[in-house]
C-alpha cells in the first residue's frame, strides 16, 4: 500500500467511528500533538497532546462529539506526499455544542510508519477558531 493510501484510510477510521478501526492505523506509541492551548482542547477541557492509541481513541470517539455533536465536515482540499509523510490542508465545519457556527482552515501532518501513522501534527488558524467557540466570552470548558 503506498503512503498516500495509508494515509486516506487512517481519515477512513476516525470517520468509522469504530475503536477497533481506529487503533489499527495507529502504532501503538503515535502522538498527536496540536498548537497549545488551542480553542478546542480549552473548550474541553483536554490535553493537546496526546500519547497512545487509546488517548486518540478516546478523544475522537468520547471528546469531539460532545463538542461537535453533530459531526464535523471535512472538505479535504489539498494532499501533499513527501517519503513517508502526508500534509493534509482542510476546511472544517460545524455547528457547536452551543449553537455557534464553526467553519476553520486546518492542516495535519502525518508521519507514517507503513500503514499505520506514527505522529500527527495539527495545525489550525487559532484566533478563528476562538472566535467561533467563544465569541466575546471568556474562554473556557464549554462542555458538560
Amino acid at each position: 500500500m503506498d503512503t498516500k493510501t495509508a494515509a486516506a484510510n487512517v481519515w477512513a477510521a476516525f470517520k468509522s467511528r469504530d475503536r477497533d478501526r481506529i487503533r489499527q492505523v495507529l502504532t501503538e506509541d503515535v502522538e498527536w500533538i496540536a498548537p497549545p492551548n488551542n480553542a478546542t482542547a480549552v473548550a474541553l477541557g483536554v490535553t493537546d497532546h496526546m500519547i497512545g492509541q487509546d488517548a486518540i481513541a478516546d478523544f475522537l470517539l468520547n471528546d469531539l462529539p460532545k463538542l461537535f455533536n453533530n459531526g464535523i465536515a471535512i472538505e479535504h482540499i489539498t494532499v501533499t506526499v513527501e517519503g513517508e509523510r502526508v500534509i493534509f490542508e482542510q476546511m472544517q465545519t460545524a455547528i457547536l455544542v452551543n449553537g455557534r457556527h464553526y467553519k476553520n482552515a486546518y492542516m495535519f501532518v502525518f508521519e507514517m510508519k507503513g500503514d499505520r501513522v506514527r505522529r500527527i501534527r495539527e495545525y489550525m488558524d487559532t484566533w478563528n477558531g476562538y472566535r467561533m467557540m467563544f465569541g466575546d466570552d471568556q474562554p473556557g470548558c464549554i462542555v458538560a
